[in-house]
């Protein structure tokens, strides 16, 4: 179990069963830190063309790859879908220029929301974004 909990990383993150998770520019071995996964969960180091991914951690060392990978990520997306934006915590002396201000500056302007907050790990911080309520597509029956 990863994080400063006694709570599953994948339960952390909101992956349920049957679930699509893509781990975008993870760090080596870090799928392995998914211990227990539910029934069913596929994990991908990309997104999957033409299907829709539940949950999406990206992992970013700097704000210009998080702007530049948004729309991408923003488009692989389930419309009930976690898009978790993963920076490096300040006491991991990783350099980066990504916090939890700047993840929310660059993306709620394009219609996403910050629902939760979370250790991923000792280096890692987490802020999952959500596709607002009114802009998302309802699914058709």
């Amino acid at each position: 179990m990863a994080g400063y909990s006694n709570t599953p990383l994948y339960r952390k993150l909101g992956i349920k069963p049957g679930h699509r998770v893509a781990l975008l520019d993870a760090p080596a071995g870090f799928a392995g830190n998914l211990d227990g996964l539910p029934e069913g969960v596929a994990v991908r180091p990309g997104l999957a063309a033409g299907a829709p991914t539940d949950v999406i951690v990206l992992f970013v060392t700097e704000r210009h790859v998080l702007q530049t990978r948004l729309d991408e990520v923003r488009r692989g997306m389930a419309q009930d879908g976690g898009f978790w934006v993963a920076w490096p915590k300040r006491a991991s002396k990783v350099p980066t220029d990504v916090t939890e201000d700047v993840v929310r500056e660059v993306a709620l302007p394009t219609g996403l929301v910050d629902n939760k907050v979370c250790a991923i790990d000792e280096i890692w911080s987490g802020l999952r974004l959500v596709i607002r309520r009114e802009h998302r597509i309802p699914a058709v029956r």
